[in-house]
C-alpha cells in the first residue's frame, strides 16, 4: 500500500471529509480492519485565507510547498490537497517536489469522461468559480 500525503487544514472540516472518504474506500476495497496509510500536514487556514483575500497566491504557494516537501521527506508517495481552491497553486508546488500531486480536476475529468458526461455544473468558493485554474483543466480534458 502506498502512503498518501494529505495537505489539510483548509478548512479542518474539509480535511475530515477527505480522510473519511479515503479510509472508507480502503476499508470497502480491502475489507477487514484495513485503513489508508496517510501522513497529514495541516496548515493554519487563517494564513491561507489571508493570502486568498489579499491575492497573495505566491505566498500561499510557499506555505503549501513547505507542507508538500515535508510530506515527501516523511515518505509520502503522492500528495492530495484537501480543498478545491488551493489547487490554484498545485502546478507551482509540483515543480518543487518529485512525487506527484493528484489534481482534483484531473480526477474529476477522468470520471466525467468515463461516464460520458459532457456538461457539468461547478460549485465552489468564489476563487474557484471566478478563476480558471479548475475549469480550464476540465475543459482541456
Amino acid at each position: 500500500m502506498k502512503t498518501i500525503g494529505l495537505i489539510g487544514g483548509m478548512s479542518w472540516e474539509s480535511t475530515i471529509t477527505y480522510y473519511q472518504v479515503i479510509n472508507q474506500f480502503i476499508s470497502k476495497s480491502l475489507g477487514g480492519l484495513h485503513s489508508a496509510k496517510t501522513l497529514l500536514y495541516s496548515v493554519d487556514f487563517q494564513e491561507i485565507e489571508s493570502c486568498q483575500a489579499n491575492n497573495e497566491w505566491d505566498k500561499s504557494a510557499i506555505i503549501l510547498t513547505d507542507a508538500a516537501k515535508r510530506l515527501e521527506l516523511a515518505g509520502a508517495n503522492f500528495i492530495i490537497i484537501c480543498t478545491n481552491t488551493m489547487h490554484k497553486v498545485a502546478d507551482q508546488i509540483q515543480k518543487t517536489i518529485t512525487i506527484p500531486i493528484i489534481h482534483i480536476a484531473d480526477v474529476t475529468a477522468k470520471y466525467l469522461i468515463k461516464d460520458k458526461i459532457k456538461s457539468v455544473a461547478l460549485l465552489g468558493t468564489k476563487y474557484t468559480m471566478e478563476q480558471n485554474f479548475y475549469k480550464s483543466k476540465l475543459i482541456e480534458k
